[in-house]
């Protein structure tokens, strides 16, 4: 039995005295709030809310007490409205309309990547997405039908929600019941069979009482416009059911259950695209390969027996309570389950797996399939959050306080299967691949091993915005989580170790035990009543382990012994709104220091956490009404990235982050006519991805940078009706959207493609 125990100073009574700490902490504040001497009043003033289809007012989180113009971090929201609009269905696809926010890296050698695999200034974010503000782990494409607005931070997320990428999180804002009888939907149609329904009804069962219960679905059954074979099929339910809607008590029941059953996709591959040569290194060296025709990016070179299953269940209990209009509380409780199992077909282009009979005949040449590929995880989240808010004054300053306790359990169960057991597939034409095949062997049999892992988290968290008359704002806070992870893991040697035989099952047990400590300060200035200038110095924290994986390798950031990720931010930005308040305008200036990267020395061949990594750039915005109908989303991101300490991870050798554009561009606009016929459009640009190095011979070292443009046209046939035409890729663009770290496989972007959608509402 191997043991690693994490060797780092803990608070052993941390979990027993955080309830009374945060008792302790917001009673008086509240009491003060309550008690205060009476004072008149300042003139009230009300004016109609100018908040419009594209811009959001505030971000969703209740950590954030101020309007995203008064907020000192560069936060994007993206409404519903918008991603109805281009016809997005999944999270990756909403995501779009963020510059340099995405699903660029297409897996490891071995294994490849499925569903919201989000790279975000330069770091994988794909394990900080939340829902509703509680983290959502798992490997899969979500589905954006039951959500009402997407909430992007940038920048360090550590002090909002503990453990998290150094580059922002995501947060997925659903819908809840409310009191107004409404009826609504969509019916698509489209270029690969796509097909496509959705409903959503909101009933009020008592008016007086504040009850009503709302009910979103979907199913799904399309194919890829980019892809032979490769199909999406998946349904969904989510009921939500509120009480007291008009009253200070409100509680929300809500619901989600996600089935899915798609046909994963292993990539296209990356022969005969620029940059690709030979991957010969001894003789024969077969130089007639450097001008190998580009394959067809539709043929598929999986098989018919790939799969890939999800299951997903999300029950959240939800209860918002005014005490008084300046002390508030909330409370989140949910247990959610999420279970893939997959079987894909993969392949890697080497130089023994790349065979070319007849070099002049390249109908004859072929490619191994031999990565196939077993996954079956299941991940469970149980949570209670507390958050609760008071407004309260000290003389000259005016204060808002937000403090929080959280406690949460996540677990982790991967199952491991015979590698023999997923069959053996003869290998594929280069080019004219056949997913019928047959398959042999295939007879999924588990082997016993496996990894079982675990983390409990205990997290305390206050934040306070402090206004000086109407010119300054200024916010800080600080976050403590303390966290117990466990992992236990069962291995099978697959070579002779210490007397031991092959297939010896080797079990191990990693644990780490630590308190992470985040911060965040901000201070903001108002020219106008509807601009701002900010400055942000703010921290993030990533201990090993964070997607629930320990390693005992030691050049593994994922081995306990090693100390946390550590980042710190710096921001300066400004945002303005403009015609009144119907349109914003950001800019922000942002640098990102990450360190305690592991790295090996040169001398001594130890591993050291002496590498450090950094991101600098800047972000512009404009989102919002430009006139009467006429709506605009647009931003621009720079990002120059560089490994500042530690060695260079491209594979071209060029000191930046991979997967990373270093210009990024996207916009979306559309105009209603009197008419009602609406007509929209955008473009959006990534800039060339490097991608990770690993040693592999002649693939290409970067993915080029690329143009896409989509238009869209909308008119009213009835009251009720309307009907939406969406067409993707214009121009018909040949693009990589994603690329894997050998740079053997890639994603092919969609070519020109159309949909047409019937909305419906009542």
């Amino acid at each position: 039995m191997i043991q690693i125990t994490s060797r780092k100073h803990t608070q052993s009574r941390f979990t027993h005295h955080i309830g009374s700490a945060i008792a302790v902490l917001m009673l008086p504040l509240a009491a003060h709030a309550q008690t205060a001497a009476p004072r008149t009043l300042d003139e009230i003033k009300v004016i109609g809310s100018a908040e419009n289809d594209f811009k959001a007012d505030k971000a969703a989180s209740p950590k954030y007490t101020e309007k995203l113009v008064d907020t000192a971090q560069s936060i994007t929201v993206i409404k519903k409205e918008l991603i109805q609009q281009q016809g997005a269905v999944t999270l990756t696809e909403a995501l779009r309309n963020t510059p340099g926010v995405g699903a660029f890296f297409l897996g490891e050698n071995g294994s490849t990547t499925t569903g919201d695999a989000i790279y975000m200034r330069g770091f994988d974010s794909s394990t900080s997405i939340y829902v509703d503000g509680v983290r959502d782990i798992g490997s899969i494409a979500r589905d954006v039908f039951n959500i009402d607005q997407i909430d992007v931070l940038k920048g360090p997320a550590g002090t909002d929600n503990g453990r998290a990428s150094p580059t922002g999180s995501v947060n997925l804002i659903t819908k809840q019941a409310t009191l107004e009888d409404a009826v609504s939907g969509s019916v698509l149609f489209g270029s690969a069979s796509q097909k496509r329904a959705t409903v959503d009804v909101n009933r009020v069962l008592n008016a007086d009482k504040g009850i009503a219960l709302r009910f979103n679905a979907v199913a799904q059954d399309s194919g890829n416009p980019a892809r032979d074979i490769v199909n999406n099929k998946r349904w969904a339910i989510a009921p939500s059911l509120a009480f007291g809607l008009n009253s200070p008590t409100r509680i929300f029941l809500n619901y989600l259950h996600v089935d899915q059953h798609n046909t994963p996709d292993g990539g296209v591959p990356t022969v005969g695209l620029p940059g690709y040569t030979t991957p010969d290194t001894a003789a024969p060296i077969r130089t007639f390969l450097n001008g190998a025709a580009k394959v067809d990016p539709h043929g598929f070179y999986g098989s018919d027996s790939d799969y890939d299953k999800v299951k997903a269940d999300m029950f959240t209990v939800k209860l918002e309570h005014d005490y008084s209009p300046t002390v508030k509380l909330q409370n989140i409780s949910r247990f959610g389950r999420t279970s893939q199992d997959y079987l894909l077909t993969a392949f890697m282009g080497t130089s023994a797996n790349l065979k070319t009979p007849v070099p002049a005949d390249p109908s004859t040449w072929t490619l191994a399939r031999t990565t196939r590929t077993i996954k079956d995880q299941t991940n469970e989240i149980m949570t209670n959050q507390s958050v609760a808010t008071v407004s309260f004054d000290t003389g000259a300053f005016k204060h808002t306080m937000v403090g929080g306790l959280e406690l949460t359990m996540e677990k982790q169960t991967n199952i491991g299967y015979v590698p023999a057991s997923a069959g053996t597939l003869a290998p594929a034409l280069l080019y004219a691949p056949n997913p019928a095949s047959p398959v042999t062997g295939l007879n999924l049999t588990r082997n016993g091993t496996g990894a079982d892992a675990s983390v409990s988290t205990q997290s305390l968290y206050l934040f306070d915005t402090v206004k000086l008359g109407d010119k300054w704002i200024f916010n800080y806070g600080a976050r403590m989580d303390h966290f117990n992870m466990t992992s236990d893991a069962v291995t099978i040697l697959t070579a002779v170790t210490g007397g031991l035989p092959i297939g010896t099952l080797i079990p191990a047990n990693l644990k780490l035990t630590d308190t992470l400590a985040n911060g965040k300060l901000s201070a903001l200035y108002k020219p106008t009543a509807d601009s701002s200038v900010y400055a942000l110095v703010a921290s993030s924290k990533a201990p090993p382990g964070t997607n629930l994986t320990f390693s005992t390798n030691v050049n593994s950031a994922s081995n306990p012994k090693y100390v946390p990720q550590a980042t710190l931010t710096t921001e300066v930005g400004t945002k303005w709104d403009f015609l009144k308040q119907k349109l914003s305008l950001t800019a922000a200036l942002y640098r990102t220091t990450v360190k305690n990267e592991v790295e090996q020395d040169p001398v001594d061949l130890q591993y050291y956490q002496t590498g450090k990594k950094r991101v600098q750039g800047v972000e512009l915005g404009v989102t919002g009404e430009l006139s009467r109908n006429w709506l605009v989303s647009a931003g621009y991101a720079r990002m120059d990235t560089s490994v500042e300490s530690g060695k260079l991870t491209t594979a071209n050798g060029t000191n930046a982050l991979t997967y990373t554009p270093k210009d990024a561009f996207t916009a979306w606009t559309s105009y209603t006519l009197a008419n009602g016929l609406k007509i929209g459009g955008g473009a959006r640009y990534v800039g060339k991805l490097l991608r990770g190095t690993d040693g592999a011979v002649g693939t290409p070292a970067w993915a080029d940078a690329y143009w896409v443009a989509d238009a869209m046209a909308s008119y009213p046939v009835s009251k009720n009706v309307d009907l939406q035409f969406n067409l993707y890729n214009l121009a018909d663009k040949d693009y990589i959207a994603a690329i894997n770290k050998s740079g053997y496989r890639y994603s092919p972007g969609a070519p020109r493609s159309a949909s047409l959608t019937a909305n419906f509402r009542f």
